[in-house]
């Protein structure tokens, strides 16, 4: 065998060891990543069923569930960030990271009503935030947006962010965004009732918060 017969073989060796493992390391981690959003489908149905039971206990007894209604913004806070990373990854328009937002969209508005329930049955003064943007490519300052929202959420555990994209396609969030009455005008923020639209910076966007609101959600919910 001649050397250059020799050289050839082994470098055509290389190359299919070489895009053995691409196809083995691809493969792994697309299954990684299915297992990684079945997994957040099972925790969102649990967290809607853990809804479920907070309505009913509201009926018998609003103010005594209080605290079982706020051990559930920190899931949903970590389930939030997760599916985030999943969109990253997968794209916007993948059918199940589509649903998977669809179905945490709902358990959004569902705690949202929840905590304006509790409020006005008990007198609780939560601070909420609805947060609408897009990946549409049609927001340039969604992402700042976001991260602001994140720190914010993070120094203030009592804080309850609730955040749509703009666009999904789900008939609740649209009737969301039309009592809400917020435009397409993205980021759009809805604070304790009051709309604003934009961001500039992390300063100018807490100052839109009522004073003393922050101060009041530095407790971490139990």
């Amino acid at each position: 065998m001649s050397l250059v017969t020799r050289n050839v073989i082994i470098a055509l060796a290389i190359t299919l060891v070489l895009a053995g493992t691409v196809a083995y390391a691809v493969d792994y981690l697309n299954r990684a990543r299915i297992n990684e959003l079945s997994t957040m489908e099972d925790q969102i149905s649990i967290d809607t069923l853990s809804l479920d039971t907070q309505f009913s206990l509201l009926e018998a007894a609003p103010c005594d569930s209080i605290a079982s209604s706020t051990t559930l913004i920190s899931s949903l806070a970590d389930l939030g960030n997760r599916l985030s990373y999943a969109e990253g990854q997968l794209g916007s328009d993948n059918a199940q990271v589509i649903r998977l937002k669809q179905q945490y969209s709902l358990l959004e508005i569902r705690d949202y009503l929840i905590t304006k329930q509790l409020a006005a049955a008990c007198g609780t003064k939560p601070v909420t935030v609805l947060y609408f943007y897009s990946n549409a490519g049609d927001c340039a300052d969604c992402d700042k947006a976001g991260y602001a929202l994140s720190y914010l959420r993070t120094t203030y555990p009592g804080l309850r962010v609730y955040s749509f994209d703009y666009n999904l396609d789900l008939g609740a969030l649209k009737t969301l965004v039309g009592i809400s009455k917020v435009r397409d005008t993205l980021p759009a923020f809805v604070i304790d009732g009051k709309r604003s639209y934009g961001f500039t910076s992390l300063a100018a966007l807490e100052k839109q918060f009522p004073k003393g609101a922050l101060a009041t959600s530095t407790t971490a919910h139990p």
